[in-house]
């Protein structure tokens, strides 16, 4: 892969992944549109590295609180951060246990762009449902462990390509009645979690694959993904109580619709 399909592809990684419209159903669109190689995983790993270290910078402050909190609760002192901090932790536990029963059937199964197709347009719909019809009053430390579970299991959902992690969390958020910008905060703090057991998992598969690593390609990848997914956090939550959830559904159906078309 040249510099110019990574610069690409990272750019695609990092502006799509905490917005609500599925990272992973953009990268497995762009070769198929294009006829372009599959990026590989090594290529992946980078990419989400990036991403990882972004919403790493962008939330410091926070997980610096929620991890002394955290622990502090171990002896009994709680706080709203060491609740958020716990809620967190259980809110990453579905995805992971279906990420590993599933994720061979998945990888092999349901990548296909019909199935992106359907799903960008459900959820989408689904997305603009919740942002509508629910009230918006809670912050995300008054998430609760049956909220944390209920937005884990939603975002187990997200396994499945078109869905969209961060999509899916804020609709479970919303429909408990977080705010808009509490939803995409929870949402992006338990993205943390997901994102280092995804790279756990997927640099497991790279360390048993015999594919060639070109370091330069990943390391331009890696800045691209991260500098601009670190850029797309920072004007989501500015923009988010304005914009609200309409432009995203509106293209999740566009997206779905063209892809009916093409595919079908």
């Amino acid at each position: 892969m040249d510099y110019l399909h990574t610069i690409i592809l990272a750019l695609i990684q990092g502006l799509t992944e905490f917005l609500p419209i599925s990272s992973s159903a953009h990268l497995i669109l762009v070769p198929v549109i294009t006829g372009w190689p599959d990026q590989g995983l090594a290529f992946d790993v980078a990419v989400h590295a990036g991403s990882l270290v972004a919403v790493l910078v962008y939330f410091r402050h926070e997980l610096g609180r929620m991890t002394m909190a955290g622990l502090g609760s171990l002896a009994g002192r709680w706080n709203p951060d060491a609740r958020l901090a716990w809620a967190v932790v259980l809110g990453t536990l579905p995805v992971v246990f279906f990420g590993l029963v599933g994720k061979s059937y998945i990888e092999t199964s349901l990548r296909g762009p019909l199935v992106i197709a359907i799903t960008a347009i459900v959820f989408g719909l689904l997305l603009w449902w919740a942002d509508a019809r629910f009230a918006r009053r809670r912050d995300e430390f008054s998430v609760g462990w049956r909220d944390a579970l209920v937005v884990g299991f939603a975002q187990a959902v997200a396994l499945i390509p078109g869905t969209s992690r961060s999509g899916i969390t804020m609709t479970a958020g919303l429909m408990l009645g977080l705010t808009r910008e509490a939803s995409a905060r929870f949402s992006f703090l338990l993205s943390i979690p997901t994102l280092l057991a995804s790279n756990v998992l997927v640099g497991y598969d790279l360390v048993r694959s015999p594919q060639a690593v070109n370091w330069g390609v990943l390391a331009v990848g890696a800045v691209v993904a991260g500098v601009s997914a670190f850029a797309c956090i920072n004007v989501f939550i500015r923009l988010l109580s304005r914009t609200g959830m309409l432009p995203y559904v509106i293209y999740r159906v566009v997206l779905g619709v063209v892809l009916l078309v093409l595919f079908w």
